[in-house]
């Protein structure tokens, strides 16, 4: 069984663009690093639970006839997908925009 802590290389046997090599490549691949410390792994739980809350709070606003339905419920839904993407960070420890090379303050 794998460490997913761990980074593995994994070995590709009989790839097409070398004949008659037994190893013909080795491609190293990672799980997600853990990039944020607990102060940022709380800051985008709670964050991201207060987005999810906020969504359903505009949801009810639409089934109820406040905010007319239509365009609303891309708001929603965007609300919604932002809120659960924030959880997510939050609970694997992982930032994207960290990923991709920015430095953020929490």
């Amino acid at each position: 069984m794998l460490d997913h802590d761990e980074p593995t290389l994994r070995i590709q046997r009989d790839h097409p663009e070398v004949e008659g090599a037994k190893i013909k490549r080795a491609a190293y691949t990672s799980p997600m690093q853990c990039n944020i410390n607990a102060k940022g792994k709380a800051i985008r739980l709670i964050s991201g639970v207060m987005t999810l809350a906020i969504a359903c709070v505009l949801a009810g606003l639409v089934v109820a006839g406040v905010l007319a339905p239509g365009w609303w419920w891309f708001v929603v839904a965007g609300t919604a997908v932002g809120g659960g993407f924030a959880v997510f960070e939050g609970w694997a420890g992982w930032c994207v925009v960290r990923a991709m090379g920015f430095k953020t303050p929490i």
